[in-house]
């Protein structure tokens, strides 16, 4: 009978890698968190419609990558390729923009691209994202820039770079694009190409061919077009920028990969996952609740991809702190019942244990102490339960103390916290 595998390009984790998946995410969630957002959970496929006009049909997501099908009842449907036009809709749709703005919420989970697969850069995909919806105000911008740069601070990474933009408003991208086309009219271009210019003019800036990025090389530049409000805007993010601390560089060339981004567009860059370098990048989104059937009001948002972020703490090193790992491991010698039950109370009181099923020899048990990476271990027996008194060894030293049963969670969760004050 065949083997069974995953599709090819999806992304899975499996333990032990899984844990470091984790930390990653939820240190992601957290700095979202601490900035006001709250979680938004949305269906994984959306209609059609809603991705052909929230992210644009001259975009490689659209033309090229989404996964589209046909459900039983004649409806097109699609995988959800990003985050930002499925919020959007929700927001419309609950009537969340109708009370106290901006509306700030964060979601994570899978997303769909049928792209070729390499490495970060899969079919199945992960992402922590936000959006702030409601008001365009420079301070906005600049908090969810801070939000990813906070996250990536907080899981030690060290080498990455913030490379920023601004796209400018209406009149700065009708004046921009009038130039724009007249200067591509002259190239000699392929009719595949010259048809997606002429659908956005933009989608050349970002297109891999050497040829076309030569040829781009002199086109005008989109922020030598920028209004006098656009500018004061982008002055006030880079100050803002500035007095946090957060190190920048202006992007001039820079085009998000979708349709949807005006003014402040940024993505953070990582020195060492070559090709692939971008682990987190979004923008504000003037127009797009409008265009998607609701009010005409701004937003910003990004999305953090978790999949890339975790090669670059792998490239850098970055290991799973100890205060994700187990707490206990048990070796039951023949009282697997008693264990299974102090397992239990233990978790009741937040600690992370696990214990040795089936019937191991004491070694076989042992080495799998050692394996489960535990902060502390203990041999229960008939002996251990008689005196109510087991042996807790501590993992790192091999240093062992007595300690009653009945003040085992006690004492652990002491020694646990005194370990976080000195780790």
């Amino acid at each position: 009978m065949a083997k069974f595998q995953a599709p090819k390009g999806v992304s899975e984790y499996v333990p032990d890698r899984s844990n470091y998946f984790e930390y990653v995410r939820s240190t992601l969630i957290e700095s979202a968190r601490n900035s006001g957002y709250q979680l938004i959970e949305l269906p994984v496929f959306e209609d059609t419609e809603l991705f052909t006009r929230g992210v644009g049909e001259s975009t490689d997501v659209v033309r090229k990558e989404m996964y589209t099908f046909e459900d039983r009842g004649g409806r097109s449907i699609t995988l959800r390729p990003e985050g930002t036009a499925g919020v959007m809709r929700a927001v419309i749709e609950h009537n969340l923009d109708r009370g106290q703005l901006p509306v700030k919420v964060f979601y994570s989970g899978a997303f769909f691209r049928a792209e070729r697969p390499q490495a970060g850069r899969y079919r199945q995909f992960y992402q922590v994202g936000i959006e702030a919806i409601g008001l365009s105000d420079p301070l906005i911008d600049v908090e969810v820039i801070a939000v990813a740069d906070r996250a990536f601070k907080a899981l030690g990474l060290r080498k990455y770079h913030l490379e920023i933009t601004s796209l400018g408003d209406l009149l700065t991208r009708e004046n921009y694009l009038k130039d724009l086309r007249s200067y591509i009219e002259e190239l000699p271009l392929d009719e595949e190409t010259r048809t997606r210019a002429s659908l956005n003019p933009l989608r050349l800036f970002d297109d891999k061919r050497s040829e076309i990025r030569e040829l781009m090389q002199k086109a005008p530049v989109l922020m030598n077009y920028l209004t006098e409000e656009s500018r004061a805007d982008f002055e006030s993010v880079k100050s803002l920028l500035k007095r946090l601390g957060i190190a920048f560089s202006v992007n001039e060339r820079m085009v998000r990969g979708l349709d949807y981004y005006t003014g402040t567009a940024f993505e953070f860059v990582h020195s060492e996952l070559g090709a692939q370098s971008g682990i987190g990048g979004g923008g504000r989104y003037d127009g797009l609740m409008e265009q998607l059937g609701g009010q005409n009001l701004s937003g910003i948002g990004f999305g953090l991809g978790i999949d890339r972020v975790l090669l670059a703490c792998e490239a850098e090193g970055i290991a799973v702190p100890e205060n994700e790992k187990l707490d206990l491991y048990i070796v039951p010698l023949g009282t697997g019942d008693e264990s299974l039950i102090i397992a239990e109370e233990l978790r009741s009181r937040g600690l992370r244990v696990d214990l040795a099923f089936g019937e191991r020899a004491l070694k076989g048990a042992m080495k799998a102490a050692d394996k489960s990476g535990a902060k502390y271990s203990l041999v229960l027996g008939a002996d251990e339960l008689s005196s109510d008194v087991v042996s807790l060894k501590e993992m790192n030293s091999g240093e062992s103390e007595s300690v009653t049963l009945s003040s085992l969670a006690t004492t652990l969760i002491e020694k646990i916290s005194n370990l976080g004050e000195h780790s």
